[in-house]
């Protein structure tokens, strides 16, 4: 599958105003790639081998990462849900090397994404109590190796942003939360993916207030540098709450954003410049502002970010749109005349 800019007339970028990328700018083609939102080249091999049952390179990945919280929160996550169902060759590692904290981050982190494969829905665990445990007992099994992580590394904020999916998956009090995310911030206070953690935590559809949620998302903003992406917490935050409160009224694309709320988001990506070094969360910005002007039916912002992609859609937010990532992504690619083939 492929993608091209059908507006040859575009060859600027959204956000800086420099060049487009030579490639998407000349017509040719882009291969979409699901579940890979990221420009790492390393991470995309490590994640091939992983799938091919040959794990190693995962390992190297994760020790080169431990210098940069950003670089390391996507690749463990990667990596972790590239070895979903592999979760026992991850143990084989640990048992080699059991003093090494990227491994038992690993398996800790594989532990989670393999309980939220298996999470049955709110609707259906009064009559699927079997699965419920099942999913409880697999999530549950993530937090001692995430905690050795966390005491064999003790500056690392990765395995407490981890942590903060546990807490979510399971259902844990705020207070719980809380300290999770003072454990985080103290080590990180700028971490992405430690950010939309807790964004989603405070959501209404996870027993949150959206006016708390709007509050962090817009704090963040504030603080954040010009090239910090955490800009793209403001359209999180908005499919988060249409999820919630909106879904049994949103038909069609009019129906998500109001001029408002879609001014909101323009001052955000206004506010947001890619920078020279690319964030490793830029795609996944990309894509949440890109989708958000594609609901809201701004098609040259929404074209320019979907650009800015490279064709790898991320899951937040083209699954809660539902369906899967790719299939929404390309179906929002086409509305815009971005071509897929």
């Amino acid at each position: 599958m492929g993608l091209t800019d059908v507006d040859r007339a575009l060859g600027r970028s959204v956000e800086q105003g420099r060049p487009a990328d030579p490639v998407l700018a000349r017509g040719r083609a882009v291969q979409v790639m699901g579940g890979r939102p990221w420009h790492d080249p390393d991470l995309d091999r490590a994640v091939d081998a992983i799938q091919g049952r040959f794990p190693r390179l995962g390992v190297r990945l994760l020790a080169e990462s431990r210098g940069d919280p950003e670089v390391r929160s996507v690749r463990v996550e990667a990596l972790a849900k590239a070895a979903v169902g592999l979760s026992r060759g991850v143990e084989a590692l640990v048992a080699e090397d059991s003093s090494n904290p990227d491994l038992w981050l690993w398996l800790g982190r594989t532990r989670l994404e393999e309980a939220w494969q298996i999470r049955p829905e709110a609707r259906a665990r009064a009559v699927q109590a079997a699965s419920y445990t099942a999913y409880t007992q697999s999530m549950q099994a993530a937090r001692e190796p995430l905690m050795r992580a966390a005491s064999l590394w003790p500056d690392d904020p990765v395995p407490w942003e981890a942590m903060l999916w546990y807490a979510l998956g399971l259902g844990l009090d705020r207070e719980e939360k809380d300290a999770l995310w003072r454990q985080v911030s103290r080590r990180c206070p700028t971490l992405y993916g430690a950010h939309v953690a807790r964004l989603v935590s405070l959501s209404p559809q996870w027993g949150g207030m959206t006016d708390e949620m709007f509050d962090f998302a817009r704090v963040a903003m504030a603080t954040a540098s010009s090239e910090d992406p955490r800009a793209a917490l403001i359209p999180l935050a908005y499919f988060e709450y249409f999820v919630q409160e909106r879904s049994g009224i949103i038909r069609g694309a009019s129906s998500w954003f109001s001029l408002e709320e879609c001014r909101d988001v323009e001052a955000a990506a206004r506010g947001w410049f890619e920078g020279h070094r690319l964030h490793p969360r830029t795609i996944e910005a990309h894509n949440l502002f890109g989708a958000a002007f594609h609901l809201a039916d701004v098609r040259r912002p929404a074209r320019q970010h979907l650009i800015r992609t490279w064709g790898r859609p991320s899951s937040l937010p083209w699954t809660y749109l539902g369906g899967d990532e790719v299939g929404q992504y390309v179906k929002a690619c086409r509305h815009l005349n971005v071509v897929t083939a």
